[in-house]
């Protein structure tokens, strides 16, 4: 057992401190984290909009113009992640690099809207569509915002700006300090958008989602990737390191992307079947129940079999938050992290999770995801009978999964709580 955590102590703790400390990863987490309000603002007026699955109450809203007002509020909403992103980003990565992050996030949502290919009418009047400005813009958000924020780094640090007297006030000078990397930024992104006009590809847009987004999402979406994703999660969550975050980072992204193609089918149909299985309320509220390593199965193990002193007094202070699906408690009050006699459930549980959802997701037993985004925060049961559309099988499957995942850890918690038995016995 001491072996296997040194072996992972080794070998995994420095990747995850690595990728936990990169600046850009971090960047784009809390950049995209910046639209959350907005995804969940638009995934309940999508909600409400297909009548919670109910065809008369869908009737009801369509005739009396309700369901239209709710289609703008989706578009001004969701369908602004991308828009939303690039700006995020690119505020969050200036940040870190000590730069002026106003100037760098307008600077970046500007190369965006460059980049953005214009929708012409029959009147002649152009404008940009909702498509690129929501989820489908997400790759090319991260590409823009990590690129132009190293650009005007690289002037910041090689002092090529244009710097005002003393007494010019803080919002002035920041926009000449900007003004000449923002010319050079905008142009730059100017050529590129010539550039790829004149190609096949038209746009960034579609260049990123052929040579990106279809292999990422291949994997991010396929049974396989959410599997490997979920165990790498608990494996770095085991060494200490938060492993939704880092996976997340990285993932998100795509599942969000994956997502949002769910949310448009399910928009013109409620009936439909959906595109994808794996999306991020997928992730976030079947596969990681409770958690990272599906941790609310091990909360209920420890009030079924819990004797001792220590673990009968944790319970009742990692039982509330468990309920809502945050479990740093659980980690480090148990604690989860580096203890080796739970590491085998800890890495099965969501793995099994994810094997059973996919599956029954994908033969029609449980309705898929449906694109709209519940809280993570949400408890289980009822954030399985929203996320999949107001059906029932999938606070049906969210149960199940519960059962499982706490008959997986009961036998290592009634190993652990023996062994703290042992030990109070010895210390009194």
């Amino acid at each position: 057992m001491d072996n296997i955590t040194k072996f992972l102590e080794k070998y995994l703790t420095p990747i995850g401190s690595k990728l936990a400390a990169n600046r850009a990863l971090n960047a784009i987490r809390d950049g995209i984290a910046l639209s959350m309000p907005l995804i969940i603002v638009g995934s309940l007026a999508l909600l409400i909009a297909n009548g919670f699955a109910i065809d008369s109450f869908k009737n009801w809203l369509v005739a009396t113009g309700v369901f239209n007002w709710l289609v703008k509020v989706n578009n001004a909403s969701f369908g602004l992640m991308g828009i939303v992103s690039v700006f995020g980003i690119a505020y969050r990565y200036a940040q870190a690099l000590k730069i002026d992050p106003v100037s760098n996030g307008i600077l970046a949502l500007a190369s965006f809207i460059l980049l953005t290919p214009s929708i012409v009418t029959k009147d002649m009047l152009e404008g940009i569509g909702y498509n690129y400005l929501g989820a489908s813009g997400l790759f090319a958000a991260i590409l823009v915002s990590l690129i132009t924020t190293k650009i005007f780094e690289w002037f910041v640090k090689h002092h090529i700006q244009i710097k005002m007297p003393d007494g010019v006030p803080p919002a002035v000078a920041s926009s000449f300090a900007a003004l000449i990397p923002g010319f050079v930024i905008i142009v730059f992104w100017g050529l590129i958008y010539a550039g790829l006009a004149a190609t096949p590809f038209h746009d960034i847009h579609q260049i990123l989602q052929i040579i990106l987004g279809k292999p990422l999402s291949a994997f991010g979406g396929s049974l396989i990737g959410a599997v490997i994703v979920a165990m790498l999660t608990s494996l770095f969550w085991f060494i200490g390191i938060h492993g939704g975050n880092l996976t997340g980072a990285i993932m998100s992204p795509i599942w969000l992307g994956l997502m949002a193609d769910n949310a448009k089918v399910y928009a013109k149909n409620a009936n439909a079947v959906m595109p994808h299985i794996v999306t991020q309320p997928f992730m976030d509220l079947f596969v990681y129940i409770g958690g990272g390593g599906a941790t609310i199965g091990l909360v209920i193990s420890f009030w079924l079999v819990a004797k001792s002193t220590q673990f009968k007094t944790l319970r009742s202070l990692i039982t509330a938050p468990g309920i809502f699906n945050i479990n740093e408690p659980t980690m480090f009050g148990i604690p989860v992290v580096l203890n080796v006699k739970l590491l085998i459930p800890f890495l099965l549980a969501p793995a099994l999770n994810a094997i059973i959802a996919y599956v029954a997701m994908s033969t029609g037993i449980v309705h898929a995801t449906v694109g709209i985004v519940i809280p993570w925060t949400m408890p289980p049961i009822i954030s399985g009978f929203l996320a999949t559309g107001s059906h029932i099988s999938g606070a049906v499957l969210q149960i199940f999964l519960l059962v499982l995942d706490t008959l997986l850890y009961l036998p290592f918690v009634k190993i652990i709580d023996l062994d703290q038995q042992k030990k109070e016995v010895e210390n009194a």
